[in-house]
């Protein structure tokens, strides 16, 4: 039986334009509401185009001790290039945490497919 894992790829974002990029601070206080942003090509800019683009981003997060990640946002990007519209690959999310844990995003590319990435933030 296949797994989804086996098709996550993964790099350093800063030589890899396909990896999600978690933009968040490395330690918060409990219930602080904080921003997260993701995006992609901050480096190396990944193109936009009908035929070649990134179409969403998904944040979860994961605390320690928990027994599975919660979902904390869905971005969807649907205009490139179409009526000479572009959507950006850029999400932004403000959320609070309660205990530390693991962010995990993933990104999918039309022609490169799956990317993740995770960071780590400790609530104090």
């Amino acid at each position: 039986m296949s797994s989804l894992a086996q098709f996550l790829q993964s790099g350093d974002w800063k030589g890899e334009k396909h990896v999600p990029i978690i933009h968040a601070p490395e330690k918060v206080k409990a219930d602080e509401m904080i921003e997260i942003k993701l995006s992609v090509g901050d480096a190396i800019k990944h193109p936009n185009t009908l035929e070649h683009h990134i179409a969403w981003f998904k944040l979860f997060y994961f605390p320690e001790g928990g027994k599975f990640p919660v979902e904390l946002g869905d971005f969807k990007f649907s205009a490139h290039g179409e009526g000479e519209s572009y959507t950006e690959p850029v999400a932004v999310a403000n959320i609070q945490l309660k205990k530390s844990g693991t962010l995990y995003a993933l990104s999918y590319c039309n022609i490169h497919g799956l990317w993740e990435n995770s960071k780590e933030i400790v609530v104090e």
